[in-house]
């Protein structure tokens, strides 16, 4: 296969290169949650959800409080950090594998697979449609479940954790369209509670914990990279009766400030595909549906101490690195916005703790993404870092949570062809690749909330016009690979 010669981008990648000769070949346990924002999380400062098992590992290891997911939702944000390439490079804006673009290149858990490491997952890794991909073969002996979209070429072995969802036996209402409140419940992306009956194990994300456990045991005598997929709290808001406690009345719930004309001065792309306004959801249903996502949070961070538990009863804690993200962020009412896919920060920002064996716990406020782990976790593992990957080697970090490998940090929109440089001061968000859809320009030190669109302001002319040159760079570069060459051939 031919090659060009390196970009100044992939230049920079490598002058990142850290930690590259560590000898201790550590295992790896990815888990990744569905659709959480950062802002559900205890250890992040909410002080209504908590989470302890989340803020116990965040406690032992480097909190980021400045990671961004590369595509804000879940198909493009998945093929991206497995692939290596941004969703721009390989096309993958869908619901789709990376594979057909990528050809024989190696994914995250592929490289580890192809270096001696057993290699698994279990229910969501790459993309898989929930909650239809989660029912099938739900109460069928045998059934392996749907895969999705998921890439074989990139596991030892995989499993499914097909569950009830949106059909748990339990207390259900429907909150989106339906006002009057005489609509059955029902699948898809439907903000949907489910206060259900039953333990843990009767739901996907029980049986994920329970099978990571398991695998945990059946492998510890082999270095592993072990993806653990949850895929709460991504609608249904399905959780046993017990996580909904703490959250009921849902009258309680607060729901985030609602300012007047808070649309005025932004694009028509840049308001959510969901808000209060067309779910016609009102102040209760507002609330209810704070309360399920909460709920299906500390079910979720339960399955994670339970993982947890079994890696220390193992005897591996002090020998595997844990990450513990989601594949995208999501609103929960502000700006009147709910779910995923706009760039603002609730949805753009991921959660990110990444605990190594034998580092001191930090706090780090550098700009990171997710395309960054593969080249940190490959590097501190003692693995090659394959010179193709378009994220940056951040585990420098781990020991100086001060030191920087980015200017900005970038995430897109595809169904809106929206993207989003992300700088210390400054949130761009542009929406099509001339600005022909609208443009948004944040002041994040004195406008952290996002309310003051100040890209029509006068005074900030020259800094529009910057970011838009910044951002054409960034696509060039971001579609200047070795890629191009493959696809030649």
């Amino acid at each position: 296969m031919a090659f060009l010669a390196l970009s100044p981008f992939l230049q920079g990648h490598l002058a990142c290169a850290w930690d590259s000769n560590t000898e201790q070949k550590f295992n790896v346990l990815f888990i990744i949650s569905d659709d959480l924002t950062a802002t559900a999380l205890s250890c992040y400062g909410n002080t209504v959800c908590q989470t302890p098992n989340i803020d116990a590992l965040a406690a032992r290891g480097t909190r980021f409080t400045r990671a961004y997911c590369q595509g804000t939702y879940c198909g493009p944000s998945r093929a991206s950090f497995m692939s290596g390439y941004y969703p721009h490079a390989t096309g993958v804006l869908g619901y789709k594998s990376p594979r057909p673009q990528i050809g024989d290149r190696a994914t995250w858990s592929q490289h580890f697979k192809n270096n001696g490491y057993y290699a698994a997952r279990v229910s969501k890794i790459f993309h898989m449609g929930v909650p239809g991909g989660i029912e099938i073969g739900y109460g069928v002996a045998d059934h392996l479940g749907s895969d999705g979209a998921d890439d074989e070429a990139s596991w030892t072995e995989r499993f499914n954790s097909p569950g009830p969802e949106w059909k748990s036996p339990g207390d259900c209402e429907l909150l989106e369209g339906n006002p009057d409140g005489n609509k059955p419940a029902k699948g898809g992306n439907n903000f949907t509670v489910v206060e259900a009956d039953g333990d843990d194990l009767v739901h996907s994300d029980g049986m994920t914990s329970a099978k990571a456990v398991k695998l945990i045991q059946q492998h510890k005598n082999e270095p592993f990279w072990l993806g653990v997929g949850f895929v709460r709290p991504h609608v249904p808001f399905v959780a046993p009766r017990p996580y909904y406690r703490p959250f009921k009345p849902y009258e309680t719930m607060r729901l985030p400030e609602k300012v007047a004309g808070d649309w005025d001065d932004i694009p028509k792309a840049g308001i959510n595909y969901k808000t209060s306004e067309n779910m016609k959801m009102d102040l209760r249903r507002q609330q209810k549906a704070m309360g399920g996502y909460y709920a299906s949070v500390a079910f979720m961070d339960a399955q994670v101490g339970k993982v947890m538990a079994a890696l220390k009863k193992s005897g591996l804690e002090d020998n595997t690195i844990v990450i513990f993200t989601s594949d995208h962020g999501y609103h929960l009412g502000e700006h009147d916005f709910w779910a995923k896919v706009s760039l603002r920060e609730e949805s753009a920002a991921v959660p990110l703790i990444i605990c190594v064996p034998g580092k001191k716990p930090a706090v780090c406020h550098s700009l990171v993404e997710l395309l960054d782990l593969y080249p940190t976790i490959s590097s501190l593992c003692g693995l090659d870092v394959p010179n193709r990957l378009q994220g940056k080697n951040i585990a420098r970090m781990l020991d100086d949570p001060s030191f920087r490998v980015r200017d900005a940090a970038f995430s897109v929109a595809p169904m809106r062809s929206g993207f989003l440089l992300r700088e210390d001061k400054w949130s761009y968000i542009q929406y099509g690749e001339d600005a022909s859809n609208g443009i948004e320009l944040f002041d994040m030190e004195k406008d952290p909330l996002q309310y003051t669109n100040l890209a029509a302001n006068p005074e900030c002319a020259d800094l529009v016009a910057g970011f838009k040159v910044k951002l054409a760079t960034r696509l060039k570069q971001i579609r200047t690979n070795d890629l191009e060459i493959y696809q030649a051939q």
